[in-house]
């Protein structure tokens, strides 16, 4: 017997998995410190009324024999009805017009990120940005993929453009990105598709944070880019759009015109996911499908301004420091220029101790975030002000 020995590749420990153990070795040795974690992404707000009371009736239709659902539809991928339509509609009003048989209902943005490799041999060369959210690369270390990386910099805005000297076949763009906040233009993003399809390359474009951009100029869809249906295929979460870090859907579309060699991604993602996974739960997705409907879209605007309401407590207190940092206005992620030179764990220890605040280190992230700190607006408001108060009293001069 033998064991996958690229797993002997990664890190000993996942970023946040370190990120939690320093900040509970802390804890233990100073238990009457107040802590408050701007660290990993998880939501504080509970899940919207429409919801709930989806939830609660597709609870009550499980208790009844007429009404009762087991597995999902598999002819839509276990899709419902309910949750495509939604999604379609969601789709249309950013100009996509998308079939039901392209959308493909999952537990979250980070399973498919990972699984969607499946398709692929493993011989591909791997395209990331660095920094970069690390489950992209351990999902192609763990397969043994070469790795190349765009250079994402304070110059260029932590917003690499394709290089046409350089050779790819899988490209993973997050935008707005994880962890910088960065998010391309439409421009810029016209620029990675016409740069894919001359590679024969397939984008593997992660959208987890649409829902926090404002701005028209910005894409909300890799599909309002002309082309795109051709060489992209898009993974969206409700973890971020409407709180769903503990109840698990997303979705991921996979077009009927993308293919690689005349093959379909589309028939193979089907008999992919056929064979492995037997879908989201029916509650969940009656939870799912009451997203997007007006009611629900007004109820979750109300939880995303909160959050952009953080950004911008945390983006006033850096402006005030003279800290350079990218994100916080179409995204819940600010990136910080570590002051004074410092190393991101050095700032990770500094704000742990003397402020008792928590973040993530952007070496985490990879080599050009060292020098770089990540922090979320997830937090509750109250918090995200005592933070703000407790890193200025540190850093003012």
């Amino acid at each position: 017997m033998k064991l996958n020995e690229n797993f002997f590749n990664l890190q000993d420990s996942y970023l946040f998995a370190t990120v939690g153990r320093k900040t509970a070795e802390y804890r233990a040795k100073h238990p009457d410190k107040e802590i408050i974690r701007l660290s990993i992404g998880d939501v504080t707000r509970p899940l919207v009324p429409a919801v709930i009371e989806a939830m609660h009736r597709a609870v009550d239709d499980m208790a009844r024999r007429e009404s009762f659902k087991g597995y999902g539809p598999d002819q839509t991928c276990y899709g419902y009805d309910a949750l495509l339509d939604s999604i379609l509609g969601s789709y249309a009003r950013k100009g996509v017009s998308l079939k039901k048989g392209e959308v493909f209902i999952s537990d979250g943005a980070k399973s498919d990120c990972g699984n969607i490799l499946d398709l692929f041999a493993e011989d591909n060369i791997v395209l990331l940005p660095d920094p970069v959210y690390p489950a992209y690369a351990d999902a192609n270390v763990m397969a043994g993929r070469k790795i190349i990386y765009a250079d994402a910099n304070e110059q260029n805005g932590f917003l690499p453009m394709p290089d046409e000297r350089v050779q790819a076949d899988i490209i993973y763009i997050c935008s707005p990105n994880n962890p910088t906040g960065a998010a391309y233009t439409k421009e810029q993003l016209k620029a990675w598709v016409k740069y894919a399809k001359a590679q024969n390359a397939v984008i593997i474009y992660d959208a987890a944070y649409e829902y926090f951009i404002t701005d028209e100029k910005l894409c909300r869809s890799i599909y309002q880019v002309e082309g795109a249906k051709d060489c992209a295929v898009e993974i969206c979460s409700y973890s971020k759009t409407a709180g769903f870090t503990g109840v698990r859907c997303g979705y991921t579309i996979v077009p009927e015109a993308l293919a690689v060699g005349g093959h379909s991604l589309n028939r193979m993602w089907a008999r992919r996911q056929s064979t492995k996974f037997n879908g989201v739960s029916y509650i969940t997705q009656m939870g799912a499908a009451a997203v997007f409907t007006e009611e629900g879209e007004n109820q979750i605007r109300e939880n995303l301004d909160y959050y952009r309401n953080n950004a911008q407590i945390i983006s006033d207190c850096l402006d005030k420091l003279g800290i350079w940092y990218t994100g916080g206005k179409h995204s819940p992620y600010i990136w910080l220029k570590c002051p004074n030179g410092m190393g991101s764990w050095e700032f990770f220890d500094l704000l742990l101790e003397r402020a008792n605040v928590v973040g993530t280190p952007g070496c985490g992230f990879g080599k050009n975030g060292e020098g770089f700190f990540r922090l979320t607006a997830f937090g509750t408001e109250e918090n995200t002000r005592k933070a703000c108060d407790r890193i200025s009293a540190l850093l003012y001069r």
